[in-house]
């Protein structure tokens, strides 16, 4: 099992570890509320990413261009910012945003409070 003991990582900063989907999970966990490293797991890859400011600074960028689009179409959506999206055993990832179209419905009044939707439909 791998325990979350990672030294302070500089901005920018990315590792590739290979592990398990239960040792993604676990640290995930151990990493509590915090946004900060992000994790993406995909076949037996880790990868650990620390994001630059600069990151922080642009994050909003394409979101709000979206956002505009879909006011002007008149379209119902729903979006969250932080997120893990999980595919148990198979994968798991945490975007900057993510927007519910289609299936907006789905995720209404869910709780999302600790930035992680188990059950997400399709987006």
């Amino acid at each position: 099992m791998i325990q979350l003991f990672l030294p302070e990582l500089k901005p920018g900063t990315v590792l590739q570890l290979c592990c398990s989907y239960r040792d993604y999970e676990r640290m995930v966990v151990q990493r509590g509320n915090s946004s900060i490293p992000r994790f993406k797991y995909r076949n037996g890859a880790l990868l650990i990413m620390v994001p630059l400011s600069e990151h922080g600074k642009n994050a909003d960028v394409v979101p709000d261009i979206i956002k505009t689009l879909l006011d002007h179409q008149n379209q119902i959506y729903d979006s969250f910012t932080p997120i893990t999206l999980t595919l148990p055993e198979t994968s798991g990832i945490e975007p900057d945003h993510c927007f519910y179209i289609t299936n907006w419905e789905a995720v209404q009044g869910k709780n999302v409070s600790i930035g992680k939707l188990i059950h997400h439909p399709i987006l």
